[in-house]
């Protein structure tokens, strides 16, 4: 079955000639991850990895941004259903070693807001682009959860750990040039114009490279993240459903929809009935 009929919950463009596929978030709600692409998103890297007619992964957003991070419906879901929660975290765990598995090279595309589960894949690419004025956030603590979903096996290594645990504690956004600026993304580029032909330009290189040398090159540097970081994920992983378990992500949950600030407090958490 081709690539694209197994994954009708994501946009697949190509390959082209030069054997660059694009893999596109596009979806309503600023490219929202549903429960099935969530899925999706996490197993499509075994099937590029497979597929010998792909040399290299573009990762886009459509439209006014990058990704939107998961839905509400699957947040409330996980919040309430043990089996949807734990068979969301195996995939969680799959989309990051399933990147960092995949030996084409990945370029990521990255402008507008840019959260949850595309950001994680946008991060871990090979080679991310953005734009000036992307907005990345890691709203985890925002939520009521543990950021887990890619932080923990990441960003301390790009950005070291002061920059990690100032964003990823406060969930203030970045903009791309500040992303760029601590060491988080590759490159910047002025604006959105610039965007796409820049990160194709690197696609393309990539993809017309040595295939076995830039392969190989890419499997070793990731061992940085598989067996420096690799257990410190999963940790993380595991506390971020553990949370979603618990009272705090009501509220947070609550607040996104109100769009309010979160009241963590504890009065506030019993007065819903989310802690006796």
């Amino acid at each position: 079955m081709p690539v694209r009929e197994r994954f009708p919950n994501l946009r697949i463009d190509g390959p082209d000639e030069a054997g660059v596929v694009e893999l596109v978030l596009d979806a309503p709600n600023l490219n929202a991850v549903s429960e099935a692409a969530h899925a999706e998103l996490a197993e499509v890297w075994r099937a590029f990895e497979a597929d010998p007619s792909v040399r290299a992964v573009l990762l886009r957003g459509e439209g006014k941004g990058f990704s939107a991070g998961g839905s509400f419906d699957l947040v409330e879901k996980l919040a309430t259903d043990f089996e949807t929660r734990t068979r969301t975290m195996r995939e969680a765990r799959d989309l990051v070693y399933n990147v960092l598995d995949c030996t084409k090279p990945i370029v990521s595309a990255i402008h507008g807001p840019a959260v949850g589960a595309g950001l994680v894949a946008g991060v871990l690419a090979d080679v991310s682009v953005v734009t000036a004025d992307a907005k990345i956030i890691d709203g985890h603590t925002r939520l009521g959860v543990a950021a887990g979903d890619h932080a923990a096996i990441c960003w301390p290594l790009l950005c070291g750990m002061a920059k990690a645990k100032y964003y990823l504690l406060t969930c203030r956004p970045l903009t791309g040039a500040e992303a760029e600026r601590i060491g988080l993304v590759s490159l910047c580029v002025p604006s959105a114009d610039e965007l796409l032909p820049a990160a194709r330009e690197v696609a393309r290189e990539l993809a017309d490279g040595a295939p076995l040398a830039i392969r190989s090159t890419k499997q070793a540097l990731n061992n940085w993240y598989r067996h420096v970081a690799g257990s410190i994920f999963d940790a993380s992983v595991a506390l971020e459903f553990y949370g979603f378990g618990g009272p705090e992500v009501h509220e947070g949950l609550a607040s996104h929809r109100e769009r309010r600030a979160p009241n963590f407090r504890e009065p506030n958490l019993r007065e819903q009935g989310v802690l006796q």
